[in-house]
């Protein structure tokens, strides 16, 4: 397994993370070719979204949108929050009177839980694989601010890996 010693230097050339939250369909394809991305990591637990709105992000119409672009599309369920991480952040956002469309920032618990998360030999593997198979990744979650979800912390982790920059796209 590649170790964070052995990833720096990677030919990874930035890092970009995006939300489908307050996009549409062509918008949200044009955000990601105008940046060329060339994998998109899908860091859902849960692939599907309710609603006709975002029904163009339910994991097998945003894998054929993705393929029509030519961007490859990886599932990393190691990267999603379990069960008991996802109840941190809603007792977080019941007491801040968020909601999760509207949340802005993650709770220090949530936080402390998904950094060690991300410590487990199957999040640390999922992160090589990122790295050794793209230039430009696109961490991808539903949340509109990049604050208030998981893939930033991700973000974060791979930037401290390669030293690539983080971009996070927004409508």
């Amino acid at each position: 397994m590649a170790t964070p010693a052995t990833l720096r230097g990677s030919p990874l050339n930035a890092i970009f993370t995006i939300g489908v939250y307050g996009y549409d369909e062509a918008r949200f394809r044009a955000a990601l070719l105008s940046h060329r991305v060339d994998l998109f990591c899908d860091l859902r637990a849960r692939r599907g979204l309710r609603g006709r709105q975002y029904s163009f992000a339910n994991s097998r119409r945003l894998q054929a949108l993705l393929a029509e672009a030519g961007i490859l599309y990886r599932h990393y369920p190691s990267l999603a929050p379990y069960a008991e991480l996802r109840e941190l952040q809603h007792a977080a956002d019941a007491v801040a009177g968020a909601l999760k469309r509207t949340r802005s920032i993650l709770g220090p618990q949530f936080i402390a839980g998904y950094e060690l998360l991300l410590t487990r030999d199957e999040a640390a593997s999922a992160l090589a694989d990122i790295v050794q198979s793209a230039e430009r990744p696109c961490l991808f979650c539903v949340e509109r601010d990049p604050r208030a979800c998981h893939r930033s912390l991700a973000a974060a982790a791979l930037a401290e890996i390669t030293g690539a920059d983080v971009l996070h796209l927004t409508p």
